[in-house]
């Protein structure tokens, strides 16, 4: 008889669950959250309205969303929520189709609006090698060309301003013609990951002069492929975080990881919008960037402009920490110019296959999303010096394949994408604790991948 009971409860409340999301939903900004979902299996956004109170998730639509003009993946909400934008790539299976920055309004009962699509400029610089013989000798040199290389996006960001929207995009090859010691040379050459920035106005997006900027290469290393990137904070929050009531900074740092040669890339970014280097530090042996762990996956800054944590996919399996040099703390940091510091115990142990992770708004605890165990791992930030310490329980599952995680600005809700479940996990988070409570999970479409909340 308990069993049987058992499996009536479970079944109901797969039921009651089932009928929380097909039913159509009335959404009003003032007293709901918003859920945006990119999926790729049928190529629509999803939307979802979030009972605050309860977390109860209702579908805004009655049918399947607006279809995307690529194969989607990332998706950000601008800081006011009045638009979506989101991350596609061009494919054969999708006609018409491009790749680029696709931009959707969001009317006021949670419905996207008409879409817009960006596309993203083709890389236009290389270097290729110009090899010869020279007095017995051969000599080597590297010649900048002129190439136009498909962009392929990997991950966006935009700033807590809503003014600029950064796209790494990874590395690539190309055909180019060069002269190489007297003759023409036809050659495939290595194209290096970039960086595309856009400015965003009323939802309108156009590419800063300059955009893509190539990913700052090593010495000795090789093209270099962005992965990740984060933007550091112009906004801070305005309650129960150690920073509140602080005066932000004005200007905005942006710190891209490079999965080729396992660095993560410090720039400054220009009123322009253009990217400038900051060079690592002389401990760094002067190198462009600051070394991570293997494949780094994800990286993410504190929203007290503190600290920079990168996850590291396999073998690695860990989390590289950074302080931030925002303040002049002699000897460790003798110039503000948002330099990276290791932090002491750095990289912290992580799951299997880490692919992303974020702070929670406060910016008291760091939560990674591990791949290949399907689980969100937490862990507790030191306010004083950025080490982690992992919490108990060790880990809050998910369902499988996970792919990206949002946190809802007022520190009460996770969501995370399931690919292979077409699912939606869903946590309700104890701010004092960073506790995370497994909720029901929500039905989406195929193949989700991208996942944003307001």
């Amino acid at each position: 008889m308990r069993i049987r009971f058992s499996w009536f409860l479970g079944l109901a409340t797969l039921l009651s669950t089932a009928l929380l999301v097909a039913c159509s939903a009335k959404y009003s900004s003032t007293s709901n959250g918003l859920v945006v979902v990119s999926t790729q299996g049928s190529a629509v956004m999803d939307m979802f309205s979030l009972d605050l109170g309860n977390g109860h998730m209702t579908q805004i639509y009655d049918s399947a969303g607006p279809p995307t003009n690529g194969v989607p993946t990332s998706v950000v909400l601008a800081p006011g929520g009045g638009f979506a934008y989101l991350l596609v790539a061009q494919s054969a299976n999708l006609p018409g189709s491009s790749t680029g920055v696709e931009t959707f309004s969001v009317a006021s009962d949670g419905k996207l609006g008409p879409e817009m699509t960006t596309g993203l400029h083709p890389s236009t610089k290389a270097t290729a090698a110009c090899s010869f013989t020279q007095n017995g000798k051969t000599v080597t040199q590297e010649i900048p060309v002129t190439v136009k290389a498909p962009v392929i996006p990997a991950a966006m960001v935009i700033d807590s301003a809503g003014k600029l929207l950064f796209v790494a995009d990874t590395s690539t090859t190309a055909k180019a013609t060069y002269e190489c010691n007297g003759a023409s040379v036809t050659a495939t050459v290595p194209v290096p990951g970039a960086v595309s920035v856009l400015t965003v106005s009323n939802g309108s997006l156009t590419e800063v002069a300059g955009s893509p900027f190539p990913l700052s290469a090593e010495s000795g290393g090789s093209a270099p492929s962005a992965s990740a990137l984060a933007v550091s904070p112009t906004v801070y929050p305005p309650a129960y975080s150690v920073c509140s009531g602080n005066t932000p900074p004005t200007t905005e740092n942006l710190y891209v990881t490079d999965s080729i040669n396992y660095y993560v890339v410090n720039y400054s970014v220009l009123p322009s919008g253009a990217l400038a280097l900051v060079p690592a530090s002389a401990s760094a042996s002067g190198t462009a960037g600051y070394p991570t762990g293997t494949n780094p996956t994800g990286v993410t800054v504190d929203p007290c402009n503190r600290f920079v944590y990168v996850a590291n996919g396999q073998p690695s399996n860990s989390v590289t920490a950074f302080t931030i040099c925002n303040t002049v703390t002699l000897p460790t940091c003798p110039n503000a110019n948002f330099s990276l510091l290791p932090i002491s115990g750095s990289p912290f142990t992580a799951g299997p296959g880490p692919i992303a992770l974020t702070v929670d708004p406060l910016g008291l605890y760091l939560y990674v999303l591990d791949q290949q165990e399907n689980a969100i791992r937490p862990y507790k930030i030191s306010t004083a010096t950025g080490t982690l310490t992992a919490l108990t329980p060790a880990y809050s599952g998910s369902n499988q394949f996970p792919t990206s995680m949002a946190i809802r600005s007022d520190d009460t809700w996770m969501f995370v994408t399931n690919l292979n479940s077409a699912s939606l996990s869903q946590y309700a988070i104890t701010p004092s604790t960073g506790a995370l409570t497994t909720q029901p999970p929500v039905q989406t479409d195929n193949n989700p991948w991208g996942v944003a909340v307001r």
